[in-house]
């Protein structure tokens, strides 16, 4: 018994720093991404140098319809943080629990959370359908899934990865880098194996936290 809760609390401690490290890799990718925004912004004024406005012409302009900006920019430093961020090599070995199905919870979590979410208790209320997608593609629609649907105070949601068998020796690659992917987000409470009906082995059904 001792020995068993040594391996839980080791197995966990692991996991805590390892959530730790993932979390410290996002803030660093954050603050890299805001540094080249402000070098962008001084080499711009310093190449475009003093500007002074114009003498008004006394011409009458059109009043233009305003339009929402674009931030092409700031999609480009999110998606080379969500790169940066969700680790190909991240180790869940330990946090995955592989009875007849697969589920995890993170630490803390009660199976009863699990047992219900598997028995379809909570309602899916939007999906993400990764097939086709290259890695660091579905890598970077995942993230910016989970992102948008924990601001929009969803609370379950599934995760199309297909069954893999359309892959190489018909191993389905993108389901194990989807489990990693899921792990290492801060929104996610647990995963399990979606039910024959809603995708079997090819989907999981998340859990987020609540906003």
């Amino acid at each position: 018994m001792k020995a068993n809760t040594l391996a839980e609390l080791k197995a966990l401690k692991r996991a805590m720093a390892e959530r730790a490290a993932a979390e410290a890799i996002q803030r660093e990718a954050r603050r890299q991404a805001e540094l080249k925004r402000e070098r962008e912004q001084r080499l711009f004024a310093l190449a475009v140098g003093p500007v002074q406005a114009l003498a008004n012409p006394g011409r009458i302009e059109p009043r233009a319809v305003p339009v929402e900006p674009v931030p092409v920019q700031r999609q480009r430093d999110e998606a080379s943080v969500m790169r940066e961020a969700l680790s190909d090599e991240f180790d869940i070995e330990t946090l995955l629990h592989t009875d007849e199905l697969l589920s995890y919870r993170c630490p803390g979590l009660g199976p009863e959370v699990v047992r219900k979410l598997r028995e379809g208790s909570w309602s899916i209320q939007r999906q993400i359908d990764l097939h086709g997608l290259r890695t660091d593609e579905a890598r970077e629609a995942l993230g910016r899934f989970i992102r948008d649907a924990h601001q929009q105070g969803l609370r379950c949601v599934r995760v199309v990865h297909g069954k893999g068998l359309g892959s190489p020796g018909r191993t389905p690659v993108l389901k194990s880098r989807v489990l990693r992917w899921l792990v290492q987000k801060n929104e996610v409470m647990a995963f399990v194996q979606a039910r024959p009906a809603e995708g079997g082995a090819g989907a999981l059904v998340v859990l987020l936290r609540s906003g």
